[in-house]
């Protein structure tokens, strides 16, 4: 199977990366950004196309992204307008909140992943690990010397992929907020220099 690593979405992959999305993270984010329908509604107005590399195959199919967050913006990020326009008034109030529970600031020269997924019939692939290293890549030539992310601690199979990747933790994160809200207690910050 021929596969291209991009940098950007194609305005046709716009909504196949919402679903892939949604698809990848539904599970953690359903409580707040539900129902699907609209989550699918608001990740696909916020998406930035400056801010992911997708992978398609040869017949122009969208097989997985990887976003990324900077100071200048994330892959899906959004402003309370977004919300409002999606959620409604109150709708938007109470998850601009919730969603505030998992921000989390980034240091000088600090890149983070904002969302891997790959399609199931590309999983096992090897594309996890080649859309990884060409953020990488991406980084380095962007001028940054960290790659971080946050994993859930329950995850397992995503953070053997990060240690095989070089990635270690730096740190974990315990709280009650993201138990009651997401449904998961810990998420480990894992780094990469560059």
């Amino acid at each position: 199977m021929r596969i291209t690593l991009q940098h950007g979405l194609a305005p046709h992959h716009r909504l196949p990366a919402a679903r892939l999305y949604w698809q990848a993270f539904g599970g953690k984010l359903g409580a707040v950004m539900g129902p699907e329908r609209k989550a699918l509604l608001f990740v696909e107005r916020v998406m930035r196309d400056d801010h992911v590399i997708s992978a398609v195959d040869a017949e122009g199919r969208l097989l997985g992204v990887i976003g990324y967050r900077t100071q200048q913006g994330s892959f899906v990020g959004g402003s309370c307008e977004d919300l409002e326009a999606v959620y409604g008034r109150f709708g938007a109030l109470w998850r601009r909140g919730a969603l505030a529970v998992l921000a989390h600031d980034l240091a000088p020269g600090e890149m983070a992943v904002d969302g891997l997924a790959v399609t199931e019939p590309a999983r096992g692939l090897g594309l996890g690990a080649a859309l990884v290293e060409a953020l990488c890549a991406e980084a380095v030539m962007r001028g940054f010397t960290l790659l971080r992310l946050d994993v859930v601690g329950e995850n397992l199979r995503a953070r053997a992929l990060y240690d095989r990747l070089g990635f270690a933790v730096s740190g974990r994160a315990d709280s009650w907020l993201t138990a009651a809200i997401f449904g998961f207690r810990s998420s480990f910050s894992m780094v990469r220099e560059l």
